[in-house]
């Protein structure tokens, strides 16, 4: 079989260009985060929600960039630790999955409440192997991302943009503009005193 696979034209980056699918990541990438979860599941994922230190700690020990003051509850459950930058005083809410086989950039003071999704990686449907394909996402600084909200591979959230319970961001969301719904649409913008 032959590949179909063409660069694709947005930016994106595909992990391999042929039809013979193999992995996507090599077999260090698999060990590492294979023991990456083996580490969260025995020291972190049980732990009470005042121990975010030590669950940043932990991060820290396997490549991501943490802050300080970040609040990181222990059911959060992140991918790849090395694609992960947070910076000060944001906090990932309970039960969140940071998706990151693309990197992922959180601003300071982000808040991503219980729930909510950030994947950062999708697959070229153009390619007969359906390979991977790494998005990177960016939550500039002051954003909230809501309840069980989802952020889409490749979007850009701007300096304090809301993204409402629920919401799904397929594209890039405008700073200080509140959304809502699937997919997010600008409801009106916000004002902080």
């Amino acid at each position: 079989m032959t590949s179909r696979h063409s660069e694709p034209d947005d930016g994106s980056r595909p992990l391999a260009a042929t039809s013979a699918a193999g992995p996507s990541f090599s077999l260090r990438n698999r060990i590492e985060r294979a023991v990456f979860m083996a580490v969260w599941a025995v020291a972190a994922s049980w732990t009470p929600p005042p121990l975010h230190r030590w669950r940043c700690m932990l991060l820290r020990l396997f490549g991501a960039r943490i802050g300080r003051g970040v609040r990181l509850y222990g059911s959060t459950i992140v991918w790849h630790p090395a694609n992960l930058a947070i910076a000060d005083g944001a906090t990932i809410g309970p039960r969140v999955r940071l998706y990151n086989q693309g990197r992922i950039s959180i601003g300071e003071h982000v808040v991503i409440s219980q729930g909510a999704h950030v994947c950062a990686s999708s697959h070229d449907v153009r390619d007969l192997a359906f390979q991977l394909v790494l998005r990177p996402i960016r939550i500039d600084a002051r954003a909230w991302i809501a309840a069980d909200a989802f952020v889409g591979p490749g979007v850009t959230v701007g300096e304090g943009a809301v993204l409402g319970a629920c919401g799904v961001a397929v594209r890039n969301l405008d700073p200080w503009t509140i959304y809502r719904g699937n997919p997010a649409v600008a409801v009106k913008q916000r004002h902080v005193s």
